[in-house]
């Protein structure tokens, strides 16, 4: 460097007030005291320079041992940084983020040490500057490597380049010195202009400060948090500025990683929430359709023989009964809906689908499917299945108003831990319906499997459908994933595992006519439910097909009504009731009378795996038809006679 340059840059030096420089001998005592040490701590050089560094330590620090440790620290690992309270003059205390380095000759031996200092909050004005020989700021600085320090002329490019700059970096000083500081910017920030502009904030302000991404010399990038300090002499003329840059990299990929973590649990905690909501919203409706059903199936019978009051009664019925639909997709979506899975044939079922999807969706929507030669069957509720993808479908056909194709296909993939579904370990059949229509922006794809929620018009469309299909793929075992963007379509894929037991399908129910819907011996129902409409629904029924009934709102009542010697041939129960629920009840009343028929009603699938042996489940909201037959089952399953003598 010329002799006007090392003017000009020990002018630079002097001018740096914004970070205490400190110099410490080997024994830790203070041998320099800069402009930002003076600032930033209060004392002047000559109260300082000669004094132990730990007067710069609290009483509680220094009562701690914390100097001694963080000289051993420096020595033993190379440095000692700190975030915390520093004590300047008199009562002045600053908080601080602090390093210490150990400094050495080329042989290896302890020099003394480097301290810097930054308060928090940095100036805009400088203060009162000291002088500082260049050969201990050189020792100072260039034994820095956490931070990327140097000095840039007015315009911006680099006069000085210390050890840091170049770990960071990767720029031998030789190759930085006169650079422009703008060639160290990710391209696209310093095609924007960004590198003027800091420098500019800077110049006018006394300080810059930020964060983003920067270029090492491999090509390579870091996230770095950087400081532009300016630099004026003592006419207040800029004489350049002071950098100093720090890879923190890691610190955002960890603060991103939490913000990835913290999204995710809030997106399972509202969906959980949502669910408990919907399903208890499901619960209080099943019960009120459970009323209403009930006493139309009992009015029929005592309207006179026109059509016209029929024909009303059958559209109230029909209303009723959509309603009851409308639940069971709430509590499909709470995974509280009854299922009944078995192995199913993907490729078949989607087969036999085909003319209703063709109906369905119109002559605009052109069906292709996509399904390997052999493809392992899931184990579903296939009638739920159906009804999912039948929803999905007319979905892809109402994202595509003006005709397009959509695909139904499947594949099988073995899930490993890790896996993107964070789906268990297993074997997997991915079902996936995907369309080309308008898609979604990532704010409406958040939120589209939320019951209700739906982009389509007023009266278009429930919002229950993806909810619906969600529900069936979590309850099921597995997963409901989408990926979709605008006017690129959208794919949803259902995961389901692969089916590894056979499970025998339920016997197809033969419906009985009305009139034999009568009780076959006197029988005495114990008919229990917290809900008065379901309860009093529940005995108008049983009493109409001429069963006696005895009606109690709660368990405790059934159980003193047993208890007091009361009839009870029969138990029919509500699960969910407060205080105790109907299958604890029936779990009692068993101990009591060993061979009590039981029907235990609900409209939940969450139920205890049969907690008494031979009980009937009776699925909410019922007609009279499944009411009897529920009784009758449990009738048959016990054996009334023999056991309750």
């Amino acid at each position: 460097m010329s002799t006007g340059g090392e003017r000009t840059h020990d002018r630079m030096v002097q001018a740096l007030d914004t970070l205490a420089l400190v110099f410490l001998d080997p024994e830790g005592r203070i041998t320099s005291w800069n402009a930002g040490a003076r600032r930033i701590f209060g004392f002047a050089a000559e109260e300082i320079v000669g004094q132990p560094f730990e007067m710069l330590f609290t009483p509680e620090s220094r009562k701690a041992g914390r100097p001694a440790h963080a000289l051993r620290a420096a020595m033993q690992d190379g440095h000692d940084e700190e975030t915390g309270w520093r004590q300047g003059r008199g009562d002045r205390r600053v908080w601080a983020r602090t390093i210490l380095e150990a400094v050495r000759g080329d042989a290896g031996e302890l020099l003394g040490y480097t301290y810097l200092a930054r308060d928090i909050h940095w100036p805009v004005q400088a203060d009162e500057m000291l002088g500082t020989t260049e050969k201990q700021f050189s020792l100072l600085v260039q034994g820095v490597r956490d931070y990327a320090i140097y000095l840039l002329d007015p315009e911006g490019h680099v006069a000085s380049w210390n050890a840091g700059a170049e770990r960071i970096k990767g720029y031998r000083a030789n190759e930085a010195l006169g650079r422009y500081f703008g060639n160290f910017y990710a391209e696209e920030d310093a095609s924007a202009g960004q590198p003027a502009r800091n420098l500019a904030i800077a110049r006018e302000l006394g300080v810059f400060e930020g964060e983003g991404w920067r270029r090492r010399k491999d090509g390579s990038l870091f996230w770095a948090h950087v400081v532009i300090d300016r630099l004026t002499d003592e006419d207040g003329h800029i004489v350049g500025f002071a950098k100093i840059t720090r890879d923190v990299t890691e610190k955002k990929l960890a603060e991103e990683e939490l913000s990835k973590a913290r999204e995710a649990l809030f997106q399972a905690q509202k969906t959980e929430t949502i669910g408990q909501l919907t399903g208890g919203v499901a619960h209080d409706f099943n019960n009120l359709l459970m009323a209403v059903m009930g006493n139309l199936e009992l009015l029929r019978k005592w309207l006179p023989a026109a059509p016209r009051p029929h024909l009303l009664l059958d559209n109230a019925m029909a209303g009723a009964q959509r309603g009851a639909s409308l639940t069971q997709r709430m509590l499909s979506f709470a995974r509280r809906q009854e299922l009944h899975p078995r192995p199913v044939d993907v490729p078949l079922l989607v087969h036999g689908m085909a003319d209703l999807l063709r109906r369905s969706l119109g002559p605009e929507i052109r069906i292709g499917t996509s399904f390997p030669l052999q493809l392992p069957r899931v184990l579903i509720d296939p009638n739920q299945l159906e009804l999912a993808l039948l929803n999905l479908a007319v979905n892809g056909r109402d994202a595509m108003p003006q005709g397009g194709r959509l695909e139904i296909g499947a594949r099988a993939e073995p899930v490993s831990a890790g896996h993107s579904t964070l789906l268990p370990p297993g074997d997997y059949v991915c079902l996936w319906v995907a369309d080309e229509g308008h898609g979604m922006d990532p704010d409406t794809l958040k939120r589209a499997t939320e019951p209700f929620f739906t982009t389509k018009g007023v009266g278009k469309g429930t919002g229950l459908g993806l909810s619906m299909a969600y529900g069936l793929a979590e309850q099921s075992g597995g997963r409901l994933l989408m990926q979709s963007q605008p006017d690129k379509g959208t794919t949803v894929e259902i995961w389901l595992p692969v089916a590894t037991v056979e499970v025998q399908p339920a016997a197809p129910s033969v419906g009985e006519p009305d009139e034999i819907l009568q009780a076959a011996e006197p029988v005495t129902l114990l008919v229990v439910d917290d809900d008065d409409l379901v309860l009093l629904s529940t005995m108008a029924m049983a009493e109409d097909m001429g069963y006696a009934v005895h009606g109690v709102k709660c368990a405790e009542e059934a159980l003193a009504y047993v208890d007091g010697g009361g009839e009870a041939d029969v138990l029919v129960t509500d699960q969910a009731m407060p205080g105790m629920t109907g299958a604890r009840l029936a779990q009692l009343l068993r101990k009591r009378h060993r061979g009590l028929p039981i029907v235990l009603a609900s409209g939940y699938a969450e139920l205890p795996e049969l907690p008494v042996p031979d009980m009937v489940r009776l699925s909410k909201p019922f007609t009279r038809r499944e009411l009897h037959r529920a009784i009758g089952e449990a009738m048959g399953q016990v054996g009334v006679a023999d056991e309750t003598g």
